[in-house]
């Protein structure tokens, strides 16, 4: 079995086997190994493995993540290999954590024989189940050593190491961390369009999420309010969308919005220019309708008796003709840091469908209230969700029957961090309704004087741009895109992978769970974007399939991995200060576990008041894999119930953490 180091570029990586590993809780990594190598070698493994073996039963982290990983690819149907399953871990972020794709092919040439998986893994399982059992039984008696341990505390620790064993460490995420995220898959992007957004961040030497989260919005602002996508039943999703992307300075956003957005405002003009003559012709009809109704009723008014009566019904209809005509408005599909005031107005004209797109941030201020004092953003919660609308204004009233506003913003992280801090936003839900991109910022490392776009491929996106803005104007109705049965089952799918990660407690997505309940939604949104970007000519009459779906269904992974990390930027800052407090206190003490009441009483009441304090602190340590919540079950039916007690990670008691 090989035992040499990793060659570059994995020599940072530990050889596979190192036995000083051993020497610790039981544990045999030859084994784990032989495990995995086995479930790659053979399907009719990963069947074997499962019946008895746990991920959560691996003594190395990056073995558990390996593990679910293979179970992934494995009820998905798809094979499972080196190749596949690195690149499997490659999109979840995870490839490097494990080790690369050094260490994944060399668990392969780890196997004695594929045979034996099954014998394998009853031996992980079983060292697993003796580790557990040194950990309970640790825990009883350093709670039952403890000088001023309460009979029950005590018994509560019998119960815990009794009824509950505990499960497998993984490695703690770095509180301060800012995790790899993914790049924008702008395969998932119809040939013209994502050859523009790649030709564009290689010219202004800028990430190409910029380019492509903005293009979302573009095609938004084509489609928004003029098509819906049919999910099932009752549930139809619109396809406008509300995307920000953060960059810091000197990221050339003000180059890229102009590139992205250009074709739309040639698209208004070329609306506005062809509905110039009919906008003339409708208001000399209406003034030429007012001056004769204004000389019926002048001449109404100098006659007499039945004379009059005749002259007043004619000058009357001539009113109520003048009065029905109506002069078509200014087309208008883009606005910029309106107030929402001259939003809804704008949307009221323009029959429901509107773009908001912005380079800067100030958008955000003046929802907040930058010139009425007052927060107003009724316009903007409606508009994402299609939800009737109705103003009243001093001179008239403004009734939207399904408003479809998009928005597309490009602005500095530090416009994040302040709309976290208004309470407003997020009790409204409105920054639940924004898709957020973060990408890593090239300045410093941008090539001098890279390619620009080629002509060939700045005509497309162009020219596509524009034909689709220009084909849709006139739909009154919006077109209905349907799903094929094979887009509707990826669908349906996604929404079964997603329901379990909004769960409050354990959930993957539980603590931005107001952003995530709209993900399967936004999914349906992409998908219905993308279909028209794809037909052009003749979106309208086709549905959309399935590999579109899976497409947009790529493209909503990368905006939830973003967005985990936007809402921490957002709202952790004071949690995890006092997350952070809390680490060096656990540090500080060494306990294995501990009661809410001991820790409480080791913190400072300035920076925790009272244990309610405490409490966001704690679950952001869980969340990062730092301690575990037990609440040991009742004794009897009367009395309080337990108080929990706090786990604590190895690493943490030993200070490698």
């Amino acid at each position: 079995m090989p035992s040499e180091s990793m060659a570059a570029p994995y020599s940072n990586v530990r050889a596979l086997f190192d036995q000083s590993e051993n020497s610790g809780p039981p544990n045999d990594v030859e084994a784990e190994a032989a495990v995995l190598g086995a479930m790659m070698l053979r399907a009719e493994a990963i069947a074997e493995v499962t019946e008895t073996l746990s991920p959560e039963d691996y003594y190395r982290p990056a073995h558990e993540t390996i593990h679910r990983a293979i179970l992934v690819l494995h009820e998905e149907g798809q094979p499972v290999d080196p190749i596949t399953l690195t690149h499997h871990l490659d999109h979840l972020g995870e490839l490097r954590r494990v080790g690369g794709p050094g260490y994944v092919q060399s668990l392969v040439q780890a196997v004695p024989t594929a045979a034996n998986a099954g014998y394998y893994a009853e031996i992980v399982h079983e060292l697993a189940e003796r580790r557990r059992l040194i950990e309970a039984g640790t825990r009883l008696v350093q709670a039952a050593s403890t000088p001023n341990a309460t009979a029950d505390e005590v018994r509560e620790a019998y119960v815990l190491a009794e009824g509950k064993l505990p499960e497998a460490w993984q490695e703690p995420v770095p509180l301060n961390a800012r995790p790899a995220l993914p790049p924008f898959p702008l395969h998932a992007f119809p040939g013209w369009l994502g050859d523009f957004c790649a030709a564009l961040a290689e010219e202004t030497q800028t990430p190409p999420d910029m380019a492509a989260a903005l293009a979302l919005s573009v095609l938004g602002t084509a489609a928004g309010g003029r098509s819906v996508a049919q999910v099932r039943g009752r549930w139809r999703e619109p396809t406008n969308l509300y995307v920000v992307v953060a960059l810091p300075p000197a990221n050339r956003k003000s180059a890229v919005f102009s590139a992205m957005t250009g074709p739309l405002y040639v698209a208004e003009k070329r609306l506005v220019d062809e509905a110039a003559g009919r906008i003339v012709e409708a208001e000399l009809t209406a003034k030429v309708a007012r001056e004769a109704a204004d000389k019926a009723a002048a001449k109404a008014a100098n006659a007499e008796g039945p004379e009059q009566d005749a002259l007043m019904a004619e000058a009357v209809g001539l009113a109520q003709a003048a009065e029905s005509l109506t002069v078509p408005v200014r087309p208008r599909l883009l606005a910029d840091d309106a107030t929402p005031e001259v939003v809804s107005s704008l949307l009221a004209e323009q029959g429901g469908r509107l773009a908001v797109m912005s380079a800067e941030g100030g958008i955000f201020d003046i929802i907040a209230g930058r010139y009425s004092g007052t927060p107003n953003m009724e316009v903007f919660l409606k508009g994402h969700a299609g939800d009737r609308l109705r103003v009243d204004r001093r001179s008239r009233e403004e009734f939207i029957e399904a408003p479809a506003l998009t928005m597309g913003l490009a602005v500095q992280p530090s416009v994040l961090e302040d709309i976290g801090k208004n309470r407003g936003f997020d009790g409204r839900g409105l920054l639940a309704r924004f898709l957020y991109a973060l990408p890593e910022s090239l300045v410093g490392y941008r090539k001098i004087n890279p390619s620009p776009v080629p002509e060939a491929v700045a005509t497309a996106y162009e020219r596509n741009v524009l034909a689709l803005t220009l084909s849709l104007a006139e739909w009154t109705d919006p077109m209905v895109l349907r799903l094929t049965d094979e887009a509707s089952a990826a669908l349906v799918a996604y929404e079964e992978r997603m329901e379990p990660q909004l769960r409050a407690k354990g959930g993957k997505l539980g603590h931005v769970g107001k952003w995530a309940g709209k993900l399967v939604g936004t999914a349906a949104r992409i998908a219905g974007l993308l279909h028209l970007a794809a037909h052009l000519a003749d979106g309208y009459g086709k549905p959309v399939d399935g590999t579109t779906m899976t497409a947009a269904i790529e493209v909503a992974d990368y905006f939830a991995a973003h967005a985990l990390v936007v809402f921490d930027l957002m709202g952790a800052d004071a949690a995890q200060a006092r997350a952070a407090t809390l680490l060096e206190v656990l540090r500080a003490n060494g306990w294995e576990t501990v009661s809410r009441r001991d820790l409480f009483a080791k913190l400072s009441r300035s920076e925790f008041p009272t244990v309610a304090d405490m409490e966001p602190a704690v679950a952001l340590l869980e969340d990062h894999g730092y301690l575990r919540v037990d609440t040991p079950p009742r004794n009897g039916k009367r009395g309080r119930p337990p108080a929990p007690r706090y786990v604590v990670h190895p690493q943490v008691r030993e200070g490698d953490a």
